[in-house]
């Protein structure tokens, strides 16, 4: 790019809300200016609940970004994440006559694998190529210019509820800024965690949030599953809170200082002190006791998880292992829980790619909102100009439509 861009990611999640404000020096490559977390009120598990409550936290998230950004927010990236979408893989075909392969017939392809597959309530948010086939030669990445009789396409696509998908873009629009671009979340993440050999090798990425834990298989250096579950982050604050009778926020604190993910790996059993929840003064509680309380939490999650890669298909394909990711995934030993219970080698993922106020945003929790930016730098391009407004007819059906283009011009 001849000069730098400033483009923004909002990360709307359950229990936060992340503004990120970043420059775009090129593809991938993005410096922070602004950051700015608030409170998350009116969703619950990705799903909003109270328009208000939502464009208030939106609003202020915002505002404090433009704060200390210096700069004016117009039109944000919005991840989209929850129990409502769904994904499939897809197959189209057409044919070519014996003449060289277009963009205008990748389009055509991809339109053709796409027919027929959304059902009357869902609306596309993402259709990601994950090879083309030309003449029955597979893994092609990039078919233009080849000759060919027959041109084929495998796709995944993803769709949102279509209510709950306008919702969201109504409580983004009302806090007075435009959407460019709606990117499903673990594609934003996987874009700030995920090195390209492990894409290609075969990795599966395991985001947990405050509600939900997102979950994407890639291969071959594409996406290949994607798919949620409907338990985050609050789960265990509820059950410390509970176990411990905390009050939440403090249950939120003990897990973020003191949290262990398996009783296992408690060296010495300090005791902690606690406010009670009921009556004055402080109790006390040892590391083993709240050990005992998260590991069969982050158990039912990994267990769960454990299970959508086998529904996938691809367990057995992912030599890379698997990347946790998300603040949940920040509790000591979460690594050796998840590698116990999958069976598989696990890592952290922790934001890269990144510059300027790197020490603010390089921890798990703010993957989504630094892949976004990530994502956003690489589209830049094809993004520009694009806004997606409630007000506007047929609003998903761009979005699809600049979704088809976006993704053609990865391969």
């Amino acid at each position: 790019m001849a000069q730098s861009e400033v483009i923004v990611g909002l990360d709307i999640g359950t229990t936060k809300i992340l503004c990120l404000v970043a420059e775009v020096r090129g593809s991938g490559d993005v410096e922070i200016i602004g950051v700015s977390s608030h409170p998350s009120k009116g969703l619950q598990r990705g799903i909003v609940l109270n328009i208000e409550s939502t464009v208030q936290s939106i609003r202020q998230a915002i505002e404090d970004a433009e704060k200390m950004a210096g700069t004016e927010i117009t039109s944000v990236i919005v991840g989209i994440a929850g129990g409502h979408i769904r994904s499939l893989n897809g197959h189209g075909m057409i044919t070519l006559r014996n003449r060289e392969v277009t963009k205008r017939d990748l389009d055509r392809v991809i339109e053709s694998a796409t027919a027929g597959a959304q059902p009357a309530d869902r609306e596309v948010i993402h259709v990601m190529p994950q090879e083309f086939i030309v003449d029955g030669e597979r893994k092609i990445k990039d078919p233009v210019g080849l000759y060919g009789v027959k041109l084929e396409a495998k796709i995944h696509m993803v769709t949102a509820q279509v209510t709950q998908a306008k919702n969201l873009v109504k409580c983004v629009h009302n806090s007075g800024v435009d959407v460019g671009s709606l990117v499903l979340e673990q594609v934003a993440s996987s874009e700030a965690v995920l090195t390209p050999d492990e894409r290609d090798v075969g990795v599966v990425l395991l985001d947990c949030g405050g509600g939900t834990t997102d979950i994407a298989v890639f291969c071959d250096g594409s996406i290949k599953y994607t798919s949620n579950i409907t338990i985050g982050g609050d789960f265990l604050d509820n059950d410390i809170s509970f176990g411990l009778g905390a009050s939440k926020q403090v249950a939120k604190e003990i897990k973020e200082r003191y949290g262990i993910a398996s009783a296992d790996l408690v060296d010495q059993d300090e005791e902690v002190k606690i406010d009670k929840i009921a009556g004055a003064g402080r109790k006390k509680i040892t590391k083993n006791e709240l050990a005992n309380i998260i590991e069969p939490r982050l158990e039912e999650i990994f267990t769960m998880a454990r299970r959508e890669m086998m529904r996938s298909g691809y367990y057995d394909m992912l030599p890379a292992g698997c990347v946790i990711t998300g603040g949940s995934m920040a509790i000591k030993g979460a690594d050796y829980l998840a590698q116990k219970i999958l069976n598989m080698p696990v890592r952290l993922g922790v934001p890269n790619q990144i510059t300027g106020l790197e020490e603010l945003v390089a921890k798990p929790e703010c993957a989504t909102g630094v892949g976004l930016l990530v994502w956003g730098s690489k589209n830049a391009v094809a993004s520009k100009n694009q806004k997606i407004r409630i007000r506007e007819a047929q609003v998903f059906k761009r979005v699809f439509n600049t979704m088809k283009t976006w993704f053609s011009d990865l391969f």
